[in-house]
């Protein structure tokens, strides 16, 4: 009898446009993340990723950052930073124009910038985060090893 997995991905598409595939390509990279970041999952959890537009994405910035502008992706944790992982553990939200605009100006496929992507709101939603310096090299740093696990180059090399 196979096992229930412990941590469960929920998606929705609130936009037209995103290409067929990215569900698997997020799950993927959440999974990933999970696993290097060894974060203690300590019962049933849940996910969501949200596939919006930067209309959409611009409203929750607004709302939730007081940015009255899209980005590429949000992170709303439900759970204590770098805590144990079970419930629902948060949600995250990516805009497909910004993502689209981001990866053409960096000359990568969609795909590689939007598996980052997710891999950076993930490990948010554990609590890293880019505040302070020392923080921003830390999550960098298990970001970039994630990434070259599933096969993406390291997104902060030109910096």
């Amino acid at each position: 009898m196979p096992t229930k997995s412990p941590l469960s991905i929920a998606f929705a598409v609130n936009a037209e446009g995103w290409p067929d595939g990215l569900e698997a390509v997020a799950e993927r990279a959440i999974r990933e993340a999970l696993k290097q970041s060894e974060a203690p999952v300590t019962g049933v959890a849940e996910v969501s990723v949200v596939l919006t537009d930067d209309a959409e994405q611009r409203e929750l910035n607004s709302q939730w950052r007081g940015i009255d502008k899209s980005t590429n992706v949000l992170s709303f944790p439900q759970i204590e930073p770098l805590g144990p992982v079970e419930g629902l553990v948060g949600d995250i939200t990516l805009a497909l124009g910004t993502v689209q605009n981001e990866a053409n100006d960096m000359g990568i496929t969609l795909e590689a910038h939007f598996t980052h992507l997710v891999v950076h709101g993930f490990l948010h939603l554990l609590g890293y985060d880019h505040i302070e310096d020392e923080d921003a090299e830390e999550m960098e740093g298990l970001e970039t090893e994630i990434l070259a696990s599933l096969g993406i180059a390291d997104p902060y090399a030109d910096d």
